[in-house]
């Protein structure tokens, strides 16, 4: 089961903890909903999720300050009891100093954030299905090409780095070298990024590591990218039959999402880096509805359909004379 510990949360979001004495290191966020209990606070606890992060607003807050002390404390308390994860209050809202007791009795952190409610549920659950996303980790690398991720992907020393490093080169942008972290935000999102360790760097046999970011400049790296297309760089063998027209559509499966695959074989002289380039541009044409193989396959049908008219007409008028 994915989890992100609270106190890394707390700390991406830059939280303060009202309830210190609460650690915060062994407590963990599991799901990616966020709840407001403005029910609750009426009493209303029919299909509660008690395993969501609860957060208080403006509006809560409003009614909460029309019920005396001793109210808040009892309507508090009842939310605590239910082992929620923790209780976020937004815009810089207090809470009595009594409630803040009961929230430690029932182990229930209590944090706080300056930004407004709907902003920061949006940045939550945003952060939430990022890090609790399924992940699987991929050998190859992750490079943006015309806002298209291509994710290039083939056998130890076949020249992935070397063509990433390419295509650096020509004015698009890396994302992950060697090892790519890919995460299912959807059914049909996939997004890729780098382990932070080896983030920026790419290896280079014969020369060593190379840090994109210091030699091509910020704009040269980006921290993660869809990814739309795969391309698996294979050696040349020369019995083998390749797709030539480009008619098949095959796709490789990645934590049960197809994504179009296509397979370049390496030889001598072909340049690897105008060749992905084409097939992004050509990758993007397809989902705007144009088919270069089907315009041809289409055109070659029409040429022989207007031959065979032309040979009808000569074989008619032969048959007159």
């Amino acid at each position: 089961m994915h989890e992100v510990s609270l106190l890394q949360l707390a700390g991406y979001f830059q939280l303060e903890n009202l309830t210190e004495e609460i650690p915060l290191d062994s407590l963990y966020i599991r799901n990616t909903e966020i709840n407001r209990p403005a029910l609750q606070l009426t009493g209303f606890y029919q299909h509660f999720d008690n395993d969501r992060i609860q957060l208080i607003g403006h509006v809560e807050n409003a009614y909460l300050q029309q019920k005396t002390l001793e109210e808040r404390i009892g309507l508090f308390r009842e939310l605590f009891a239910r082992r929620i994860p923790c209780l976020v209050l937004c815009r810089a809202i207090s809470l009595d100093d009594e409630v803040l007791a009961e929230a430690v009795k029932c182990h229930t952190p209590v944090l706080r954030t300056s930004m407004p409610t709907s902003e920061f549920m949006g940045r939550l659950i945003q952060y939430l299905c990022m890090v609790l996303a399924p992940q699987v980790s991929a050998h190859g690398v992750l490079v943006d090409v015309y806002g298209v991720g291509v994710l290039i992907t083939g056998e130890s020393g076949i020249g992935k780095s070397e063509t990433a490093l390419e295509l650096v080169r020509r004015g698009h942008r890396l994302v992950a070298d060697d090892v790519v972290e890919i995460r299912k935000l959807s059914d049909d999102e996939l997004v890729g990024s780098s382990p932070d360790v080896l983030r920026h760097f790419v290896e280079l046999r014969g020369i060593g590591i190379v840090n994109v970011k210091e030699i091509f400049g910020v704009e040269a790296v980006k921290e993660s990218q869809k990814i739309d297309m795969v391309i698996e760089l294979e050696p040349w063998t020369a019995n083998k039959v390749y797709d030539r027209v480009g008619s098949t559509n095959e796709t490789r499966e990645i934590l049960g999402s197809k994504v179009v695959l296509y397979r370049i074989p390496i030889q001598p002289g072909r340049n690897l880096a105008v060749i992905i380039e084409t097939a992004t541009v050509n990758h993007r044409s397809r989902r705007l509805g144009y088919n270069a193989a089907e315009e041809l396959s289409e055109s070659v049908a029409r040429n022989i359909a207007r031959r065979g008219r032309e040979r009808a007409e000569r074989e008619m008028r032969n048959q007159e004379a």
